[in-house]
């Protein structure tokens, strides 16, 4: 049999036959093996190819055949990801707001080498469940990959910050001043990215959003604010920190009606101690920022919820139903 003019592809070619035209669900006979490589222009010969697929061995690609009538049918059975896994990471991606529409079809086309052309196309359903509202910002994948170059370095980074305008352009904040930042962590909350550090000026823990960040560099300084680290845990903060707004840090004790249990432990964790005070209801102190963010928190789980404690965060609770009348009353 004469040779093809890319023998030397010949593994590598079965190795992405198998893996594409294959699955749990989907077999592949000698003869379509055979035929397939050919449009690779390779050519070989059955007693090759059975050498070939145990090979395959070598690279974690397990073929399994099994026997049909006169026939042996061969599909590869197992593979880095399970479909379930795969689609909760598919879901994850398009859910993520910091990821933009593009990245997204990108990341997802890449998720679908890791499966069969057939069950790639499950995933491709998936990418238009929902339109959800991404990021327009592109640069956040190096923005991000610099933020872990700094804290692995311990070095400082500088970025420009924007907001955006009426006109929906972006607006660089404090007139385009770089932030000099000691980096720390990387926070996902409500669906953004944030970067949490300290900010020697301020003397203070910071956070900002990462897909706000532009020209994003790491400075030869070193971070700053390690003890205030030491003494912090990134999921507590984010936690206490309704969509990742400041406030000061106050012990908040509420009335609750029991049907909101489960709000509670949600928002909150296990670890709180829910005090029954009648049949309806039990007491909780929590640590929070106490921001505007949080109040509004309160305010949508209407009367079944009461912040009784201290005086000073009931007293701004009564300021923003004040503020509130104010501006929706007569």
């Amino acid at each position: 049999m004469p040779k093809g003019t890319n023998q030397k592809f010949k593994l590598y070619r079965l190795a992405q036959i198998m893996l594409e035209r294959t699955d749990e669900e989907h077999y592949i006979t000698m003869p379509e093996i055979m035929e397939a490589l050919k449009e690779y222009d390779i050519t070989a010969e059955r007693k090759s190819i059975y050498a070939d697929l145990r090979d395959l061995e070598t690279f974690g690609i397990d073929v399994e055949g099994e026997q049909v009538g006169n026939r042996y049918h061969y599909h590869v059975v197992n593979r880095p990801f399970e479909m379930p896994e795969l689609k909760l990471l598919v879901d994850a991606i398009q859910s993520s707001k910091f990821i933009t529409a593009r990245k997204t079809n990108d990341l997802i086309r890449k998720l679908e080498t890791f499966v069969s052309r057939y069950d790639a196309m499950k995933l491709q359903r998936q990418v238009y469940v929902s339109g959800r509202i991404k990021t327009m910002n592109e640069s956040i994948y190096y923005t991000v990959d610099e933020i872990h170059n700094a804290i692995s370095e311990n070095k400082k980074i500088c970025f420009q910050y924007f907001q955006w305008n009426m006109k929906k352009e972006m607006e660089l904040r404090h007139g385009g001043a770089y932030y000099r930042i000691s980096p720390w962590g990387l926070s996902w909350d409500d669906e953004n990215y944030y970067l949490v550090g300290y900010d020697s000026d301020a003397q203070m823990i910071k956070h900002y959003r990462v897909d706000k960040m532009l020209n994003l560099r790491m400075i030869d300084e070193r971070r700053e604010g390690r003890d205030h680290f030491k003494k912090l845990d990134m999921a507590d903060y984010a936690k206490k920190s309704f969509g990742m707004y400041g406030g000061k840090e106050q012990d908040v004790k509420m009335l609750v009606e029991n049907h909101l249990a489960g709000v509670m432990i949600d928002r909150f964790g296990k670890d709180i101690m829910m005090v029954p005070v009648d049949k309806e209801h039990f007491s909780v102190k929590v640590q929070v920022h106490v921001s505007r963010q949080f109040l509004g928190w309160v305010i949508s789980l209407g009367e079944g919820i009461k912040i009784i404690g201290p005086d000073e965060v009931a007293g701004q609770m009564k300021q923003e139903i004040k503020r509130l009348v104010e501006q929706y009353g007569e």
